[in-house]
């Protein structure tokens, strides 16, 4: 008797089973792990950029500002990705612009650090010409986002 309750039930809940209502739920508990994960990598970067202040008693001013200037854009980028994810669970979708913002953060952090160490014309020229790339992506994302209606 209870074998066939248990059958029928399993039965019932089979049929009321939706994939993307699972999916959806899935994704979004990874999510929440990842958000945690955004966060607690932002707290260890702002600490660690904390602990770089140090430098600037224990060696000369100018190094000491590039690697806190690194740092602080290291959690821009950060930044960007956690408000990626956010976008994601308010809209159900990513959105390209934030993808691209975040692009062109950690490219610009790559631009600077290469202004910083040894200075190579043609890799400086190569992100340069990426970051412009970015921007007019960004610009046409902006301009032909689905959420705007074009006639």
């Amino acid at each position: 008797m209870k074998l066939e309750v248990l059958n029928g039930f399993l039965k019932n809940r089979w049929m009321e089973f939706n994939p993307s209502l699972f999916y959806e739920r899935l994704a979004r508990w990874i999510l929440s792990i990842l958000i945690l994960a955004i966060l607690s990598g932002m707290l260890g970067g702002v600490i660690i950029t904390i602990l770089h202040l140090r430098l600037l008693f224990s060696m000369d001013i100018e190094h000491a500002l590039r690697i806190i200037i690194i740092d602080v854009l290291t959690i821009l980028a950060v930044l960007e990705m956690f408000k990626t994810t956010l976008a994601y669970f308010s809209e159900g979708r990513v959105k390209v612009t934030y993808i691209i913002d975040t692009v062109i953060v950690v490219m610009v952090t790559e631009i600077m650090a290469c202004w910083f160490k040894e200075f190579d014309l043609y890799k400086m020229g190569t992100l340069t010409f990426l970051v412009l790339t970015l921007c007019v992506m960004r610009v046409f994302s902006v301009k032909y986002s689905p959420s705007i209606k074009h006639p």
